[in-house]
């Protein structure tokens, strides 16, 4: 099925398309006043705010209609949002006039959440930011793809995409996904191709798609929080980049690596 191709359906669209993200964002904060300037400035940019503000975008762009917004941010740190979301139109359930509730309120939703980290052996801090763009009918999530791995800095992308249940066509053939999709890959833009390695597990009986990206450009001094490269000995340098490129490695492939 090619990604244009229509089908003429009979009655609504039940396919339930899940996009999920993992982001991290790996930095070295020396001391523990670096380590605590880190987790507010992570708080800060990513508060519940800014969340919102991503979701409402990701909702335009997928061209879902936003019914509910549910925000909370965290002591001392991290944040959540969540939002309900509809393909059709929505309407006042007070009002005499109304329809209908929308069948699927509770299958569309956008989530957030963020998790904020650090550890004082070693000074790597992580920040992670998780999202899920679950949609009925025939909105898709892939549409925000790309405008959420350009929303956040990240280091490391973790991505799953899965299609659930079957939908029928006029003749009552069911269908049980109603684009082509081979790998997350197909719908990521070039430049971002450019700048990841990229790994995929895909399951294609069950349309379960998996794709993990970590940055290809390991520039050190990104990776310093409160401090420059300059200012530390070669040997220092050595020893936190091995601790920084272990930290990114591990979460790659989901596994400890020896020292």
């Amino acid at each position: 099925m090619d990604k244009d191709s229509k089908i003429s359906l009979y009655g609504f669209n039940n396919l339930t398309k899940t996009l999920s993200f993992n982001f991290y964002d790996i930095c070295y904060a020396k001391n523990e006043r670096q380590r605590t300037e880190y987790l507010a400035y992570i708080d800060e940019t990513y508060n519940s705010q800014r969340l919102t503000e991503v979701l409402r975008e990701v909702a335009k762009i997928i061209g879902a209609n936003i019914l509910n917004i549910a925000t909370q941010d965290y002591e001392p740190s991290g944040s959540s949002v969540t939002m309900l979301i509809s393909e059709e139109d929505a309407y006042d359930v007070d009002d005499p006039n109304c329809p209908s509730v929308v069948a699927h309120l509770d299958k569309s939703h956008l989530t957030a959440h963020t998790y904020p980290e650090s550890h004082p052996d070693g000074g790597i801090s992580t920040f992670r930011a998780d999202l899920d763009i679950s949609t009925c009918g025939r909105i898709s999530p892939l549409k925000a793809l790309n405008f959420l791995i350009d929303s956040f800095d990240e280091d490391i992308v973790i991505m799953d995409y899965r299609i659930r249940g079957f939908t029928r066509d006029v003749e009552g053939k069911k269908f049980y996904k109603d684009h082509s999709i081979s790998s997350i890959q197909d719908y990521l833009s070039e430049r971002t191709l450019a700048q990841y390695q990229l790994i995929d597990v895909n399951v294609y009986p069950e349309n379960f798609f998996h794709t993990k990206m970590m940055l290809k450009d390991f520039s050190f001094d990104n990776y310093l929080f409160g401090q420059g490269s300059g200012d530390m000995s070669a040997a220092e340098i050595e020893k936190v980049e091995k601790r920084l490129k272990k930290e990114m490695t591990e979460i790659f492939y989901g596994m400890n690596m020896p020292d």
